[in-house]
């Protein structure tokens, strides 16, 4: 159910104001919700900063109309910036790690985007390094979603007050899984601002490594390798902290790694029994959400009385 009640000049206006929804197997005593980003136009979160950072960096010059732009993406995020780029009279190329979604892949290029693919076994740091020589080659821009302050800023704008507006500024908990971390850190700064005792939880699969942003550099340099390893779940997590320059543990009160088998469990659950359909981002999401909203019932997690998750 959309809450717009006039006709729209562009499908970017439809991007952002999307509902939450109840959580059914939450606890009682502490409500958890799910905010739907699936309702964006893209299907996903990252329309928000397709539309944001584009916007506002042809506002800012660092962005010509009829420029270019190069980004490395797993999926969702090149959704977001083709559609925003198709209506913005900017030309978007994506390099993405071959064996990644095809379908999302697919997707990119419907909405008038070049894929360029890198391998598989070079993940994003490959990608990355790939987009930078594009960028030269072509004299594009790179807007970097893993280092520009505006992905971040995009949820300070708009998530968070959208959140804190739907719930009366009762939040108790926010909870995101953590990809380039700019969905969570945007509102972990929003709500430190403005409800500083929200307890703000990051989420990431099994497998990633997270937990190194809140270890000492000597226990750091100590941990086995092992500790990263493979997971299926996309869009969240990372093997390498050093590309995720947005990420401030300091904002963060709690870190839950979820298992592939949990998120896929839970995503199938979701849609069985509560009629949403979603990646395994959100149910590795909803496990933590439902785990965090059972510790403040439980009083082990100190959270605002109003107990909104």
């Amino acid at each position: 159910m959309t809450t717009h009640r006039e006709p729209l000049s562009s499908v970017l206006e439809t991007v952002g104001e999307t509902p939450l929804v109840a959580v059914h197997a939450a606890p009682d005593e502490v409500p958890v919700y799910a905010k739907l980003e699936s309702f964006n136009p893209g299907a996903s979160i990252k329309d928000r900063i397709g539309v944001y950072m584009l916007e506002s960096m042809l506002d800012d010059g660092t962005l010509e109309p009829g420029g270019t732009v190069v980004e490395p993406t797993a999926g969702n995020t090149g959704i977001g910036f083709a559609l925003a780029a198709g209506q913005l009279d900017v030309n978007a190329v994506f390099v993405v790690p071959e064996r990644f979604s095809q379908e999302k892949q697919q997707l990119m290029r419907a909405l008038g985007a070049e894929v360029v693919n890198t391998p598989t076994e070079e993940g994003m740091q490959g990608a990355i390094r790939r987009a930078d020589e594009l960028a030269a080659e072509r004299d594009g821009v790179v807007p970097q979603q893993f280092s520009n302050p505006l992905n971040a800023e995009a949820h300070y704008a708009t998530t968070a007050p959208e959140i804190d507006d739907a719930l009366d500024g009762e939040v108790g908990a926010v909870v995101a899984g953590c990809g380039t971390a700019g969905t969570l850190m945007g509102m972990a700064r929003y709500f430190r601002e403005n409800h500083p005792d929200t307890h703000v939880v990051a989420v990431q699969p099994e497998g990633s490594v997270y937990h190194r942003f809140f270890e000492s550099e000597s226990a750091s340099s100590d941990s086995d390798d092992a500790a990263h390893g493979e997971y299926k779940t996309e869009g969240i997590g990372t093997g390498d902290i050093a590309t995720n320059e947005l990420f401030d543990p300091d904002l963060v009160d709690e870190l839950v790694t979820v298992p592939d088998r949990r998120a896929q469990a839970e995503l199938k659950r979701l849609a069985r029994e509560e009629g949403q359909l979603v990646a395994s981002s959100a149910g590795a999401a909803s496990v933590a959400a439902r785990a965090v909203a059972e510790e403040i019932r439980d009083g082990d997690v100190a959270a605002p009385r109003t107990t909104r998750s």
